[in-house]
């Protein structure tokens, strides 16, 4: 009975040493076992946020407002009309706002092919009915960010309370 748990110890001391001769050795990346290549893992989605502003609630509350950077600060008047930066806009401005970005219909993946244009241009003047589901990228000017955005509500009229929603790339 010694001798076999004398074996069985020796066996697992071997199987020890073993695997800690094993753990150092690196494999190239996407390499399997015996080094064999393995198909790359499908890119990791880049983290977003989710930011709302609900009808009705204060345009100049932080919180109804996407503060995005230092001078950027999204956020939409309980009248309706258009989104605006209220770290420098007190109320939208039908052509120029938001202050200090400017949009592309696209992805960050295609940066090098996009036209940037005002919001509203962006949305060929009707964001209420050409924002909502389309992939944008908004560039940050004075912080020269580039993040991807798709709104995903917009609350219609003068009446609606100007809520809106989106998701956009996490900073």
């Amino acid at each position: 009975m010694i001798m076999f748990n004398q074996i069985k110890f020796g066996l697992f001391i071997s199987m020890v040493f073993l695997f800690i001769q094993c753990s150092g050795d690196e494999l190239e990346p996407g390499a399997g076992v015996g080094g064999e290549m393995m198909e790359e893992e499908p890119a990791v989605m880049e983290p977003t946020i989710m930011f709302r502003k609900a009808d009705g609630a204060d345009p100049s509350d932080a919180a109804n407002q996407d503060r995005i950077t230092d001078n950027v600060w999204i956020t939409r008047g309980n009248t309706g009309g258009q989104i605006y930066n209220a770290a420098v806009e007190s109320s939208s401005d039908k052509d120029e706002s938001p202050t200090g970005t400017r949009w592309a219909i696209g992805t960050t993946n295609d940066i090098e092919n996009l036209t940037f244009d005002t919001f509203r241009n962006t949305f060929n003047n009707k964001p209420k009915t050409n924002a909502v589901g389309t992939n944008v990228v908004v560039e940050l000017v004075q912080d020269s960010i580039f993040i991807n955005l798709r709104m995903t509500q917009w609350s219609e009229g003068r009446s609606g309370g100007g809520g809106f929603a989106y998701t956009r790339t996490e900073l």
